[in-house]
């Protein structure tokens, strides 16, 4: 998905939870390159232990990570966000769902995105233009 996102300028988060939040981009970006098959596989051996994150967790922890990284702000950023999220909520024992997929309606893009309580987290459409092809969600 080709749209850029603008981080939430009153979130402030301490030296603790900055460093996660640098760390998961780190390890987002490194797993972003992987297969879509491998990404699965990895986040679905990391899940386990943890409870399902709720909208408000799972929003703090992508503000978090767009408030950390300018990359994960940019067009295309939507994969390494979506993980550098997701990792942040694990750290924090907590799961949203992970879904990769695309916009269903022209012009069809690739996009990836987290969901908590049914619900998609701050993206830029609704769920009714996107269409998932995988993910891994947080009851298994």
């Amino acid at each position: 998905m080709t749209v850029g996102v603008v981080p939430d300028r009153r979130l402030r988060i301490g030296p603790r939870d900055q460093l996660l939040a640098r760390t998961a981009v780190g390890l987002a970006r490194v797993l972003a390159k992987r297969p879509p098959e491998e990404i699965c596989r990895v986040l679905t051996r990391i899940r386990p232990g943890s409870r399902p994150a709720t909208y408000r967790q799972a929003k703090w922890a992508r503000d978090a990570v767009l408030t950390v990284s300018v990359r994960c702000c940019g067009k295309n950023a939507c994969l390494p966000r979506s993980l550098a999220a997701v990792l942040l909520c694990r750290a924090r024992g907590v799961w949203p769902d992970w879904c990769a997929g695309v916009v269903a309606a022209p012009p069809f893009a690739g996009h990836a995105w987290i969901e908590a309580e049914g619900r998609m987290v701050d993206e830029y459409l609704d769920d009714t233009f996107y269409k998932r092809l995988c993910g891994v969600t947080a009851q298994g």
